[in-house]
């Protein structure tokens, strides 16, 4: 037997599209919670010291957390070429402009206190802020324009051919999808404050992250609502060939309203996924308004793996539709890597990712504990 064999195509195939919604999630989760953080910068801190507790909050593993992002990309890269292929080429002007905020955080966080003069620190604190929710933002856009599906074709020879513009996607609903993202976000950078922080700064961070968690659950049922009764979803019509070629012109496809909610349908138990998206950023309200700061930062991380975990649910096993052709959409099914390339790349997973979690677990456990406002003023172990 050859080794790769050990593990069926489709088995694997489903095994990386569970992977890439792990990826996901510990992207949102921990990169989250200092977007979130950021974005609350200017309402949080007032005085110097106190913005610099925010930043100090986040200093120490902010980097380390986008290396989920990372991942992500490379797994998308490495076991779905052609959802690579599509968003990367498609999206370039979208990708250029979630990049540009990510990559003028690391400047900030590095030069904000490079100078004492209050004009020059006053600039960064608003860098950080603005690249704290515009990526906020536009990942939920990215997210609410998968569910709707984009503007491709695949050529007989499948080349991409990308139809649509910037602007064309940014449509009410895949908005009202950024808007949820921002909220959730800013509900877990809240969060994250309230466990790190003391005083002035947990106190205003409490209270607007209470305002956030609500906002959360209401707009994510409006968007489910919306999704549920207004967004045509797309379903194979061919018979399905779990451990079939990786070619998506061999099926046949059609849009069809509520065509989102047949998995919900057919299995009930998922209904627990978009549950917690709906229930736990209440619970974060209430976690925050009794200063219990564990419950709201696993309730918020909870709603984030809800709301996330939700598209894959409904969208299973569409990965991207495209709204020219439904034929052309990428499937769980029709879009992977090769049967070996899987089964190479998950040896790989089961070796490093243990390490990463391991490595990850450590750094947290050693930073444990609340950021000190009076190391702070007088320079005593504090990164920025």
């Amino acid at each position: 037997m050859i080794l790769h064999e050990l593990i069926a195509y489709d088995v694997l195939r489903v095994i990386w599209w569970l992977l890439l919604g792990v990826l996901l999630v510990g992207f949102a989760v921990t990169d989250g919670f200092d977007l979130g953080s950021m974005g609350l910068l200017r309402a949080t801190a007032r005085t110097d010291v106190e913005r610099r507790v925010v930043i100090n909050s986040v200093g120490p593993v902010w980097e380390g957390n986008q290396v989920w992002l990372i991942l992500g990309g490379g797994a998308i890269f490495a076991a779905w070429p052609q959802l690579y292929a599509v968003s990367f080429s498609g999206f370039y002007l979208a990708m250029f402009a979630v990049l540009v905020p990510l990559i003028l955080r690391p400047v900030a966080f590095k030069f904000r206190s490079k100078r004492e003069d209050a004009a020059w620190r006053n600039r960064w604190d608003w860098v950080l802020c603005i690249t704290g929710l515009a990526p906020a933002l536009l990942f939920g856009v990215a997210v609410g324009n998968v569910i709707l599906g984009v503007p491709f074709r695949l050529g007989e020879d499948m080349r991409i051919y990308y139809e649509g513009s910037f602007f064309g996607l940014l449509t009410p609903f895949a908005l009202l999808c950024g808007l949820v993202s921002l909220s959730m976000l800013l509900m877990h950078g809240a969060a994250w404050l309230v466990f790190k922080t003391e005083g002035e700064v947990s106190a205003r961070a409490a209270r607007y992250g209470c305002i956030a968690a609500v906002a959360t659950t209401l707009l994510f049922a409006v968007a489910g609502i919306w999704l549920a009764t207004g967004i045509n979803g797309y379903a194979i019509t061919s018979e399905i060939q779990p451990a079939g070629p990786s070619n998506p012109l061999n099926k046949t496809a059609v849009v069809a309203a509520g065509a989102w909610m047949s998995n919900f349908k057919a299995q009930p138990l998922l209904w627990l996924v978009p549950g917690l998206g709906l229930v736990m950023p209440l619970i974060v309200a209430l976690g925050l308004r009794g200063r219990r700061e564990w419950l709201a930062l696993l309730g918020s991380g909870l709603a984030v793996a809800g709301i996330i975990l939700t598209v894959g649910a409904a969208m299973f096993p569409m990965i991207l539709p495209s709204t020219i052709d439904p034929r052309f959409s990428l499937t769980v099914w029709d879009s992977s890597s090769s049967h070996v390339t899987l089964f190479i790349m998950l040896v790989c997973v089961l070796i490093f990712l243990p390490l990463i979690l391991a490595y990850t677990s450590w750094v947290y456990s050693v930073l444990r504990g609340k950021v000190d406002p009076v190391a702070i003023a007088t320079g005593q172990g504090h990164s920025y």
